[in-house]
């Protein structure tokens, strides 16, 4: 699981530092495109967040169900 969970860090990460970095080119410029570019990765980041936590819950209710039927 560790790999896991540090696999799901870097792609957060990779997600949300170019997320806050387009919001701020948007907040400082004004340009659309980087207000487009920081919907999609905020986007893309809301989808990885939400695919580990259920990776996870449901791994340990798994887990939890082989361990109760052994």
């Amino acid at each position: 699981m560790k790999f896991f969970y540090w696999t799901m860090v870097f792609v957060m990460a990779a997600t949300l530092l170019p997320s806050a970095f387009y919001m701020g080119l948007y907040v400082f410029t004004g340009s659309d495109v980087a207000l487009d570019r920081a919907r999609k990765f905020w986007n893309f980041l809301r989808v990885f967040t939400l695919l580990a936590f259920n990776i996870t819950v449901w791994g340990n209710v798994l887990v939890g169900a082989w361990e109760l039927m052994r």
